[in-house]
């Protein structure tokens, strides 16, 4: 069985959708389901006004409609609104085609921190393009209740895993800087509220991984907290290990896949509470959420990295690629049923 995904959020972007598609793809694999990516790869590009590591990409609805009749899919499924999920969403329109969407991060208010763009507006455009779709994926159920609340419609949930081999406790993994240290792991951008946290009187260390446009100027106002830039795979996995509370300021994440991976660390977090967090780990004993983050964060010193570790063990993406599975329809608009294992299968690019 073949999957296709478009998707405007792509390599080389570091983010919780490039991973959560990753992922995905690799966890259905063994599944006997191909997953094959619609991505701007071979396209020209432009940055994204005020945000130039994203990258918008010049596409042809038609273009995209003669890669998807190439591929033959089973199921198309549309995991972004820029031009690929457009074109994608045209040429599944034009083919009568059945498809899914999935809504992963809050665009009209990161549109609205940076421009005056009323929400209202944002929004509308948004509910346009998922109304189209068979179902809408989202990762929450506070997020699912939220946008029911727009008029959103046909709302499926999909949660997030976590590479619990990747990321682990690693006894050897001080990162040399006086402790206790405060990590942070994420686009360094003004949506991510990133200032509440450097801001803080802590003891010890914060420590900022990830880039984005805000980041030489809170470097430049925060010069005692060490900026690593992007790090992936073992070495960011050792950053994580090696810290001893991973704080997560953001007001406006949909999920935080961040939040997974620190935990499979060992590492207690900290946070506001507000969705995101709250559906992640609010009801869980490894993590302090306070509207005092500060409060927060020293809070977090308490809790047992063993707990921490051991809920992320319960997070897989094998669990969340087949609840992913599970919500798909096929271009015909027929229920799909996972085949028989195929150990041998890889997930295309």
């Amino acid at each position: 069985m073949r999957v296709a995904i478009a998707t405007d959020a792509w390599e080389p972007q570091v983010n919780g959708v490039v991973r959560s598609l990753r992922e995905t793809a690799r966890a259905l694999a063994p599944l006997g389901v191909e997953v094959v990516f619609v991505t701007p790869e071979g396209y020209r590009t432009l940055p994204m006004p005020s945000y130039p590591e994203i990258r918008l990409s010049l596409v042809a609805h038609g273009d995209i409609g003669r890669r998807l009749d190439g591929l033959k899919p089973d199921a198309v499924h549309i995991a972004t609104e820029g031009p690929i999920g457009w074109a994608a969403r045209a040429a599944c329109g034009h083919r009568r085609w059945s498809f899914t969407t999935s809504y992963h991060t809050r665009f009209p208010e990161y549109l609205a921190a940076r421009l005056p763009v009323p929400l209202s507006w944002s929004y509308a455009l948004l509910q346009r393009f998922h109304a189209a779709a068979a179902r809408t994926l989202v990762s929450t159920e506070t997020l699912r209740r939220e946008l029911a609340g727009r008029g959103f419609e046909r709302l499926g949930i999909w949660s997030r895993g976590v590479d619990t081999e990747l990321f682990r406790p690693r006894p050897d993994a001080a990162l040399g800087f006086t402790g206790p240290v405060f990590l942070y792991v994420g686009r360094v951008a003004v949506e991510k509220n990133l200032e509440a946290f450097l801001r803080l009187d802590l003891p010890g260390t914060k420590v900022v991984v990830g880039d984005g446009p805000a980041r030489a100027s809170l470097q430049q106002r925060y010069p005692a907290a060490k900026f690593l830039g992007v790090q992936t795979g073992e070495a960011l996995a050792r950053v994580y290990a090696g810290s001893d509370v991973f704080v997560f300021p953001s007001l406006t994440d949909t999920y935080g896949v961040v939040l997974l991976e620190a935990a499979a660390s060992g590492l207690p977090i900290a946070a506001f509470p507000v969705p995101g967090p709250i559906d992640v780990v609010g009801d869980t004993d490894v993590a302090v959420l306070d509207t005092d983050l500060r409060a927060a964060c020293l809070d977090a010193l308490t809790i047992p990295r063993e707990r921490c570790r051991a809920f992320g063990l319960s997070r897989s993406w094998r669990a969340a690629a087949e609840q992913f599975f599970g919500n798909l329809v096929g271009v015909d608009g027929r229920t799909l049923h996972l085949g028989p294992a195929a150990p041998t299968a890889q997930a295309a690019e």
